[in-house]
This record gives structure tokens, sequence and C-alpha cells, in this order.
């Protein structure tokens, strides 16, 4: 009668440590978020993930040149009279982040998680912008490019 019980607690044991590491391998099957970044303007906010991110290592560039191109990005409305905030998780802001305007840089390199810029600047020909709508990306990274999140700003006059 023991040794039934002995047999049926062995069971048991090899049970649990079965279905323990079948979860743990389900869950290091998942990946983790990318950082996320967002672009607020009034009371309107747009948040991103993205594509050309590389965990902390470079991505390369004919993917960057891919996702600076992109359709499928988040869109707001920007009244030029207001201002546009962005703001980045500290992943972002750690390895340092630089805002882009139709792939130029439009600011240079900062490590806080929260940038203001005017919002008449988004469609000012003298920065470069072309028309009513202007496409804005986030780069983590200096030389080595980590991540790229990019928003299409729109002019709402």
């Amino acid at each position: 009668m023991t040794s039934l019980r002995s047999e049926a607690r062995r069971r048991r044991a090899v049970a649990t440590l079965g279905a323990v590491s079948a979860g743990l391998l389900v869950l290091s099957a998942c990946e983790k978020p990318t950082p996320m970044a967002t672009v607020t303007v009034g009371t309107n906010s747009v948040s991103s993930e993205t594509d050309c991110y590389n965990d902390g290592k470079a991505v390369p560039t004919a993917e960057l040149a891919k996702c600076l191109k992109s359709k499928d990005i988040k869109s707001i409305k920007v009244d030029p009279d207001e201002t546009v905030r962005f703001g980045v998780d500290p992943n972002i802001a750690d390895k340092g982040w630089t805002i882009l305007m139709n792939g130029q840089p439009l600011t240079d390199t900062s490590t806080k998680t929260y940038r203001t810029i005017p919002g008449s600047v988004f469609f000012n020909a003298q920065y470069g912008a072309q028309g009513n709508t202007t496409v804005v990306s986030i780069q983590q990274g200096e030389t080595n490019v980590t991540g790229l999140w990019s928003f299409k700003l729109t002019k709402d006059a």
C-alpha cells in the first residue's frame, strides 16, 4: 500500500515538473515587446512599437531605409500653433535619441525621455517640410542606429 502511494507521488512530481518545464518553454518562445515612443499634440496621442529594432544591436542600413519608407505608420493631426511632444521609454533614452524629419536630423541627440517642438516646424519649408504631411522618426543611437520609430504628422489647419 505504501509503495502505491509512493508511486502516485512520484508520478505527480514528474507531471508537475513536466508542466513547469513546458510553461517555461512557452514563455521563452515569446518575444518581449520593443520600447514605445509616443507623440502628443494637445489632448491627442499616438504610440508605437517598431519593426526596426534590434534589442541594442545595430539595425542593418537596408532595413532602416525600408522602415523610413514604410506606409504602415501611425498618424496624428497637428495644428501648427500647437506644441508637439515626443516621449520615449527610458530604454530608448538611455542609448540617446534624435528626432528626424523626412529622414534628416531635426534635433541633437538627447538622453531625456521627453522633448517638445513647435508644430509649425513640421510644415515649414525652411526645415525641409513639403506639403501638409511630414514623416517624423525617432532614431535610437547616433552612429549605430539600434531602433527607429516613425509617425506621420498631418497638418490640421
